[in-house]
């Protein structure tokens, strides 16, 4: 602790006529002092090597000394006073030795206040005005001139006590504070002006300012017995909390025949009703008077009051301590019921008063049961849809289409939204025996339309055009609205009737088997958890039984078997409570399919084959792409970043397509090499020759012929569905 380091003071000396800037601590050549030198004595109050060796504007940063002084000033000009007294507060600061002087302003004082010296060194005063004022000049009840200007250092504050006493210093005890004599005359003559007797001053200014927008409302009713219908009356009580005032709203039913005024009670304070009646106008007043003299002395009129309130009448008001719901309030003779509040006065109360029980007071009567709308029946004329719209309104408007649905579930790329099944007819005759149908439903709009094969014998092409089919058995001249067939009422297996013509679904191609088990939720026939419970509860009290039964299918033990043995066994294990469909699904789900049962140059030139047909080159892009999106530059990606680039690129392949060709790809780290991937599917410079000619109708194309997909389901692992269904066996 202790400052050791200070600003060395400079001056001016001649020697040999010239001028020299000598300091005051260098001495000349072998340590002797220079002509004018005054070498100090080098010594410390702490021994050497306490403290921090830290510069001082470090070591004292942002440390500062605090004086309490003041300075006498003359007065010449005035002859209330000869001198004044200016207060002041001296600082130093320990980090470079400067010093600054600043004045406390006084309200109303008339003189300049504030900064009176700014910071700076300030040199001593002569004739040792080359030296600087330092720490060592400053004490407590002494004088220091600075420029000309005595000032008396009367105290100081703690931190500066702490540190002199640390420095060695001895501290004066403290000097008193002179008044100015002025001030205090001026402060005599304010005083005197002061009434002995104030006038009552009512703040509300902090009631105001904590309260300024807060508002309880409350729910009331007024059940006025008077009028001629005596209907209640519906209100809103507003209380305001920044100046306990009351306005209340009346809430007007539509048709009520009454006149809609802006408030039922203006915003003011709200008497509580007095026992004895209404004051009269006068008795009621802010001050009393004790009595009252003319203007004979002086011309001037003088009253006095009375503090004591002497016979004042004191009328109590509604406060927000007497609202709450049930209770009754009497609103200038009208007596109206507090039933119910908001949010805002419900947590209010809770906080400041502890009130729990905020039960609302019915008042309003039950509504009537609205009348069921009911529609005229259907004419005939027209779809039942657009019928309907002219009844809504008097201004008919066509129905409204479903445009969301329409967006999400319409054609896109190679994604086509049809589900496609292969039908036959139903019936005794031979020759429609042998008729095949397409029947197309298109779940952007949930129509159905339905084609006839060709070389059948009987004209093929369109058999039915589209449109939504109504479900059979329903009266056509009802008010009702009538069902029509959906995706779920289609699935193989099923028997549908469309406008008298009984059709049995026997099949359906790839793209209808993989939509509706990937949406399993909504097509319980492909939900395979649903399959299997539904299994498991028909088959778990034989379950012995039934694995006898599949082993003795396998007498090989190949632990597979092929799909018609399988299909008679599912048969026979549910009595026909499966339908086609579900059994199907359950085939396909434990089947056996290779991984590479498709041959690559064979699926690869039909993708050559329908990127040709759909003109699309961009493989220059799709590459670059790719090269891009490979940060690490190893040539292979991950199979869903490629799967996503290419739908980016709307690819003109089928997803199934996409998925088989990208995994004929993959490396053992089931990464894609894309250079070979795109190589593949580019037929400008690889076309495939030996395919040139094949034409393979996709999945997805509008003529289907409604054969077998192009992965059929060939044998089953049935020893996983047995395990699944009954656990597996010890």
């Amino acid at each position: 602790i202790g400052k050791e380091k200070f600003h060395k003071s400079q001056h001016w000396v001649y020697c040999n006529n010239v001028a020299m800037l000598v300091g005051e601590d260098k001495p000349g050549i072998g340590g002797e002092p220079l002509p004018g030198q005054k070498l100090k004595p080098k010594y410390s109050v702490f021994p050497e090597g306490m403290g921090s060796d830290a510069p001082a504007w470090v070591a004292f940063d942002k440390q500062v000394l605090s004086f309490d002084a003041y300075f006498e000033e003359e007065v010449p000009d005035k002859n209330q006073e000869l001198y004044r007294i200016r207060h002041c507060k001296i600082y130093f600061y320990l980090e470079d030795d400067t010093i600054q002087v600043v004045e406390p302003q006084v309200k109303n004082s008339g003189i300049i206040q504030g900064t009176i010296v700014r910071r700076h060194r300030i040199p001593l005063p002569p004739p040792h005005e080359d030296q600087f004022y330092t720490i060592d000049h400053f004490n407590i009840n002494i004088e220091v001139i600075l420029y000309a200007r005595r000032y008396k250092i009367i105290d100081c504050d703690q931190f500066t006590k702490n540190f002199l006493r640390k420095m060695g210093v001895r501290l004066n005890p403290p000097a008193g504070r002179p008044d100015d004599p002025y001030t205090k005359e001026r402060q005599k003559i304010l005083d005197s002006m002061k009434p002995l007797r104030p006038y009552e001053h009512i703040d509300t200014l902090k009631q105001f300012l904590e309260h300024d927008g807060h508002v309880l409302r409350f729910f009331c009713v007024w059940d006025d017995p008077e009028s001629m219908f005596h209907d209640p009356r519906e209100l809103v009580l507003h209380y305001y909390l920044s100046d306990d005032t009351i306005d209340i709203k009346e809430i007007i039913p539509v048709n009520s025949g009454r006149d809609a005024v802006p408030l039922f009670l203006r915003r003011d304070k709200l008497p509580k009703y007095a026992p004895t009646g209404l004051y009269q106008p006068g008795t009621i007043t802010s001050r009393t008077l004790l009595n009252v003299f003319g203007k004979s002395v002086g011309n001037r009129g003088r009253y006095i009051l009375d503090n004591r309130k002497t016979g004042a009448v004191h009328q109590e008001f509604y406060r927000d301590s007497d609202l709450k719901i049930g209770a009754e309030i009497n609103v200038w003779g009208r007596k109206i019921i507090l039933c119910d509040c908001d949010e805002f006065t419900r947590e209010y109360y809770r906080t400041k008063y502890g009130i729990k029980d905020f039960t609302p007071v019915p008042y309003k009567a039950p509504p009537p049961p609205k009348p069921e709308k009911s529609f005229p029946p259907y004419t005939g004329f027209g779809s039942e849809e657009d019928s309907l719209c002219s009844c809504m309104g008097l201004l008919p408007k066509p129905p409204q289409k479903d445009l969301k649905k329409f967006m999400e579930k319409d054609r896109s790329g190679m994604e086509s939204n049809i589900l496609r099944f292969l039908a036959k007819l139903i019936t005794d005759s031979p020759i429609d025996k042998d008729r095949k149908f397409i029947i197309s439903y298109f779940l952007s709009d949930d129509t159905i339309s339905v084609f006839e094969q060709r070389n059948s014998g009987i004209v093929g092409g369109k058999f039915l055009e589209r449109g939504r089919i109504k479900k059979p058995g329903q009266e056509l001249f009802k008010s009702e609205p009538s069902e029509y067939f959906n995706a779920q009422n289609l699935f193989v297996g099923a028997r549908v009737c469309f406008h008298g013509h009984n059709f049995l679904l026997v099949d359906a191609d790839e793209y209808t088997f993989n939509y509706m088990e990937k949406h399993a939720n909504e097509f319980s026939v492909a939900d395979i958890g649903v399959i299997l419970k539904k299994l498991k509860d028909i088959a778990e009290p034989r379950s012995r039984e039934i694995r006898q039964v599949f082993a003795a299918t396998d007498p090989e033990h190949t632990k597979v078997i092929e799909y018609d043995p399988f299909r008679n066994l599912i048969v026979s294990i549910t009595d026909g409570a499966f339908s086609e469909h579900e059994i199907m699904t359950l085939g396909r789900y434990y089947s056996v399919r290779d991984e590479y049962e498709m041959d690559l140059h064979f699926l690869l030139a039909v993708a050559q084959e329908q990127l040709k047909k759909n003109s699309f080159e961009n493989f220059e892009q799709l590459s670059a792409v790719l090269i891009y999106n490979d940060r690490e530059k190893c040539g292979v990606l991950p199979h869903e970043m490629c799967r996503t680039i290419c739908k980016s690129f709307k690819l003109p392949v089928a997803d199934d397509d996409l998925q088989t060709l990208l995994t004929m790809f993959e490396d053992d780290h089931k990464q894609v090499e894309y250079k070979k991937f795109v190589d593949g599917l580019n037929w400008r410079e690889n076309r495939i020759p030996a395919f040139q000619t094949i034409k393979v109708p996709l999945k997805n194309e509008d003529d289907w012929s409604g054969q077998p997909p192009s992965v059929p389901v060939k044998v089953i692992k049935y020893l996983p569905l047995l395990d699944d269904l009954f656990g597996k066996e010890e």
